[in-house]
């Protein structure tokens, strides 16, 4: 895609959003100088999730740094292992589950968020998983849930465009672990109530990232894209 020494900064939505979120953080980084892309997650798997991002990295013609939000994490972490150019992850809010653990499997020791009681399974198969529903947030539930910090007309939005996870995704073990040979950040929101705060910092902790802690809901990349990109752009001096 492009060629540059400076790396090429690659964010990867999560659940319930898209990659429209990352305007905020796209615009900042462009002021900064940084390139970046944002591809849509199909949000069909860890594995293939992992594969179509693996697809992007390896298009870039120079390092990349990779951003994961949410689900997105588990994404990158699964992405990046092995991969040549990737040179550092950053988290957002974000799973970064080891080598045999899953999304859901990482949050058991710890508090049970708001996510727990207002995800919503569909009555209908996800189409391209390996079977199963799909999970949405209660509409009616869905600002104080995931974006208690935007406004509400916005959040409204965000409720009817939110795009679905394959209820399996959840429970998909990973196979490699991408943060055990990059080095990494980790922005723990400390509002969040789809992730656990204590999970975030328990993940962040055990990769030996460098973190950070922002007062935010789950969507920090959002509503405060200036801190977020802040962070982001502390981690591109480094490399």
């Amino acid at each position: 895609m492009v060629a540059s020494a400076r790396p090429t900064v690659i964010l990867v939505h999560g659940a319930f959003a898209d990659a429209s979120g990352f305007s905020g953080v796209i615009g900042e980084l462009a002021s900064a100088g940084v390139v970046a892309f944002a591809p849509p997650t199909p949000l069909r798997g860890v594995a293939s999730d992992a594969a179509s991002l693996r697809a992007v990295v390896e298009a870039v013609d120079g390092p990349v740094l990779l951003v994961g939000h949410s689900y997105g994490g588990a994404v990158v972490t699964q992405a990046s292992a092995g991969s040549a150019n990737v040179v550092g992850l950053v988290f957002l809010a974000a799973f970064a589950p080891a080598v045999g653990e899953s999304c859901a499997g990482v949050q058991e020791p710890f508090d049970a968020p708001l996510l727990a009681e207002t995800i919503r399974p569909t009555p209908y198969d996800a189409l391209g998983a390996v079977g199963g529903p799909e999970l949405l947030i209660d509409r009616d539930r869905f600002r104080e849930t995931f974006c208690a910090d935007v406004p509400i007309a916005l959040a409204a939005s965000m409720a009817v465009i939110q795009r679905p996870l394959a209820a399996a995704a959840i429970g998909e073990p990973l196979t490699a672990a991408g943060w055990t040979e990059h080095p990494s950040w980790y922005l723990v929101s400390g509002s969040d109530r789809a992730i656990s705060p204590d999970a975030q910092r328990f993940m962040a902790e055990r990769m030996a990232a460098v973190v950070d802690q922002i007062d935010a809901s789950h969507v920090a990349f959002i509503s405060r894209p200036v801190d977020v990109t802040g962070f982001i752009l502390r981690a591109l001096a480094t490399l």
